[in-house]
């Protein structure tokens, strides 16, 4: 025997609604960029993939290099640089002298002739060479690559350059990371109800896990791990400016949380701070390292004063006269 269909009967109308159409009703669209986002935000996701495979082929090369006893990774910042390719196209073709190796530095490089000379004593065999050929070809395709990666975001950020720019007047914010930060969000904000609610999605909140009355985690969520990473990787930048108010909120909450949490505490303002920025066309206005205590005055005080009396100290607190 068939099952009868549950419907639910409007108490303004006589009319009846299936149980689907009011359950469908309730639920939230999800977000979905325009194509030519769609199509931004797939090239900055492989670009950032063939920077890590470029990555991990220079680490690949090192490991060829400590192999053969060539310490060069020591004494040059990038192997990948342009004295280490000199000297690397060297030891491929056979040259073995660590002084004519050495004598291949370019730039600041060549202070280092006496250090470069004893690390590029080793033993190199016909198979060392054979590896280092191999890698550095894959690094010199992954290369070419990624060139044209950049310039397909240059012609697909052409139309919304405008709306992308002000975003790299934030500190920490680069013209790669307001590239991503665009492909990942839109420039359309209408979308989100709130920045709260792009901060949630992106996965930058606090989790609200709590029974009994007692919090059990606070851990944020997955969220968007592109876009995560690239404002965290930003962060860390944006933390160095001094006299800023990204730098006075990470001191202050990395003292009683730890700097991973503060970290992602940076993190989520500037998203906030972009979605006010992308949906008003606006440049970055800094708050000053003392907005905090500008705004939480009171409780600045309080904890001094009780920070004071824990070291045996007794204190009266007067106000300031206008």
């Amino acid at each position: 025997m068939a099952r009868p269909a549950i419907v639910i009967r409007n108490q303004h109308s006589n009319t009846r609604m299936p149980e689907s159409r009011t359950r469908a009703r309730r639920l939230l669209s999800s977000f979905v960029p325009p194509a030519a986002i769609q199509e931004l935000r797939d090239l900055t996701r492989t670009r950032k993939q063939l920077v890590r495979e470029i990555s991990q082929h220079s680490l690949r090369i090192q490991k060829v290099l400590e192999d053969a006893n060539l310490k060069l990774g020591s004494v040059l910042s990038d192997v990948l640089g342009r004295s280490g390719r000199a000297m690397l196209a060297a030891i491929i073709a056979g040259e073995e002298d660590p002084e004519r190796l050495a004598a291949l530095a370019l730039g600041t490089a060549r202070r280092k002739q006496a250090a470069l000379v004893e690390a590029l004593r080793g033993r190199v065999t016909p198979h060392h060479r054979a590896m280092l050929q191999l890698h550095l070809g894959l690094v010199d395709a992954l290369d070419a690559a990624l060139r044209e990666i950049d310039d397909r975001v240059g012609k697909a950020l052409e139309p919304i350059r405008a709306s992308a720019q002000p975003l790299t007047t934030m500190p920490g914010v680069s013209d790669l990371v307001a590239n991503v930060i665009v492909a990942e969000i839109g420039i359309d904000m209408t979308r989100f109800p709130s920045s709260g609610h792009l901060v949630s999605w992106a996965g930058l909140c606090p989790r609200n896990d709590e029974s009994a009355g007692k919090r059990r985690s606070t851990r944020v969520r997955k969220g968007a791990p592109w876009l995560k990473t690239t404002l965290v990787t930003a962060a860390w930048a944006g933390i160095r400016v001094k006299n800023s108010c990204l730098q006075a909120q990470f001191l202050r909450i990395r003292a009683r949380r730890g700097a991973k949490k503060a970290i992602l505490a940076v993190a989520a303002p500037m998203l906030t701070a972009a979605c006010f920025m992308l949906r008003d066309g606006v440049e970055y206005r800094d708050l000053g390292s003392d907005h905090f205590d500008r705004r939480d005055r009171s409780k600045v005080i309080k904890r001094l004063v009780r920070r004071l009396r824990d070291l045996g100290c007794q204190v009266a607190v007067t106000s300031e006269a206008a």
